[in-house]
């Protein structure tokens, strides 16, 4: 079975999302910068995107990413491609590390 590494949501600000999830949830931050934040639970990440800059979306990690397209290096490190699926919704497939 594919793993779900993360599900992307629009906010209209990074660090005030960020804040708002940390202070409520028992979560921590993987990542953050001015256009996004990767927050990490127990199960799974929650990604807090601005709209304009990154795409509503979900992200699988597989061995075999690179079959979906030209993987692409993120500043976060992890490589992926985007794809969009027969009903016009983004995923993400990340290659597993």
């Amino acid at each position: 079975m594919d793993t779900i590494h993360h599900v992307a949501i629009p906010v209209p600000n990074v660090a005030e999302a960020v804040e708002w999830y940390t202070s409520r949830f028992n979560c921590c931050v993987d990542y953050i910068d001015d256009t996004w934040a990767l927050l990490a639970f127990a199960n799974t990440k929650l990604a807090l995107v601005l709209p304009q800059e990154h795409p509503s979306h979900f992200a699988l990690s597989r061995p075999d990413a690179n079959k979906f397209g030209d993987l692409v290096t993120h500043r976060d490190g992890l490589n992926s491609v985007y794809i969009t699926d027969a009903f016009g919704n983004s995923i993400e497939v990340l290659e597993e590390s």
